[in-house]
């Protein structure tokens, strides 16, 4: 018999689309939603749940080394260290809150003095004489 009214089926390789790519993620939604299935956070964990979170690391992530690459920027580096996330913090409101009970090891403090500490500006006691013709008489 022949097999002309076969029809063969081939076997497409099509390459598997991870969870983080579905979702348009950067970081691993995969391996969030291991972390928190082996937490013990509840007894079931949707995808969902993994997929917000995940968008949430990456959101502070990107806004904190944002600011933190302005901050490098401004102070002539090429490489952020902690110093510059320390700055990026603290300057934002937002992030400051956020991150109001943590302590960045090497991040210093904020740059600030106190204005009564600054030296008084000098008055003149003279007055700022005008432009006035001479008077003669």
């Amino acid at each position: 018999m022949s097999e002309h009214g076969k029809k063969t089926t081939k076997l497409l390789l099509v390459p598997k689309k991870t969870k983080s790519a579905k979702a348009g993620l950067t970081f691993p939604v995969g391996r969030v939603y291991r972390l928190l299935k082996r937490g013990n956070y509840t007894d079931r964990i949707g995808l969902g749940a993994a997929i917000y979170l995940t968008a949430v690391l990456e959101y502070l992530s990107a806004e904190i080394l944002e600011l933190a690459g302005d901050a490098a920027r401004e102070n002539k580096k090429a490489r952020i260290v902690p110093r510059h996330i320390q700055l990026a913090v603290r300057n934002d409101d937002e992030l400051n809150k956020v991150f109001s009970c943590v302590t960045i090891a090497q991040g210093g403090v904020l740059p600030n003095v106190l204005p009564e500490l600054l030296p008084k500006k000098t008055i003149s006691l003279k007055p700022p004489h005008k432009y006035v013709q001479s008077q003669e008489f």
